[in-house]
C-alpha cells in the first residue's frame, strides 16, 4: 500500500487546509492537493492527500473513507498510478469500445 490516498466526492466549498485538517486524525498530513478545472479554476470535486506513513494512510481510509465531510460523504481509497486508471469509465471514446475511428474522405465513416 502506498501513501497517497485518492480523495472523491469532496464539497466544493472545502479548501486544502480543511482537508488537512480532517486527515491529520488519522496522522500527519505530508500535502494535500485539491484538483481544479484547467479552464475554468473550479474545483473538481476530488483531490489527493498524502500521509507521512503507509500505516497511517491505511488508518485514514478505515476511519474516513464512507464519513461526512461538510454534508458530503466522500470516498477515500489508495491512489492508483495514472496508467493504472480505467480510462474506459471517463465517458470519452474509448478504444476498447471502438471509439476511435478513422474519418473518410466526404464525412462518412
Amino acid at each position: 500500500m502506498g501513501n497517497r490516498l485518492y480523495v472523491g466526492n469532496i464539497s466544493f466549498q472545502s479548501s486544502e487546509d480543511d482537508l488537512k485538517e480532517l486527515f491529520s486524525k488519522a496522522g500527519t498530513v505530508a500535502s494535500a492537493k485539491l484538483i481544479t478545472d484547467a479552464a475554468t479554476g473550479r474545483p473538481r470535486g476530488f483531490g489527493f492527500v498524502e500521509m507521512s506513513s503507509d500505516e497511517e494512510a491505511q488508518k485514514a481510509i478505515e476511519l474516513l473513507n464512507g464519513s461526512s465531510f461538510m454534508e458530503r460523504n466522500i470516498v477515500v481509497n489508495e491512489a492508483k498510478p495514472q496508467g493504472e486508471r480505467d480510462r474506459s469509465s471517463r465517458g470519452g471514446p474509448s478504444r476498447e469500445r471502438g471509439g476511435f475511428r478513422e474519418r473518410r474522405p466526404g464525412g462518412r465513416r
